[in-house]
């Protein structure tokens, strides 16, 4: 795996490249009150229009310390029975939650000994650095 991991990085080092493009979702994500804030798999076109839109370029994305995300526009709520602190949450990134999950993924990396592209231990260190620095923001 971490071979395969190395030869898309080796790829992308080549000029004129065409990577393909990697969206994150959570469709299962609950509120406060423990309900499952997505309505549902029939609904997953409504995510997949943006991603399709930033592909072509014409969606708005913010960046934020996983990625860039969908401004909360930028998803087609209309005629979906949310309330706007659900729709906010989906579009929110669980800190928390990246950083408890950062041990387990240096530990799976680890796994890999000396395989592991060097580049992905830098991605690991840079992205608990920016999930720090978030955490630290809004303290």
């Amino acid at each position: 795996m971490a071979d395969y991991w190395g030869h898309w990085l080796n790829m992308g080092k080549k000029e004129g490249a065409k990577l393909p493009k990697i969206f994150y979702v959570n469709w299962f994500r609950k509120n406060e009150a423990g309900k499952f804030m997505w309505p549902g798999f029939g609904e997953n076109s409504r995510v997949l229009k943006w991603v399709f839109e930033r592909c072509n370029g014409s969606a708005d994305a913010i960046d934020t310390p996983i990625g860039k995300m969908p401004t909360l526009d930028g998803v087609d709520f209309n005629n979906l029975e949310m309330d706007d602190a659900d729709k906010a949450n989906l579009l929110r990134v669980d800190v928390e939650g990246w950083l408890q999950e950062l041990p387990d993924i240096e530990e799976y990396y680890d796994s890999f000994g000396s395989h592991l592209p060097e580049e992905l231990r830098k991605q690991i260190k840079a992205l608990k650095q920016r999930l720090e620095s978030e955490k630290q923001a809004v303290a």
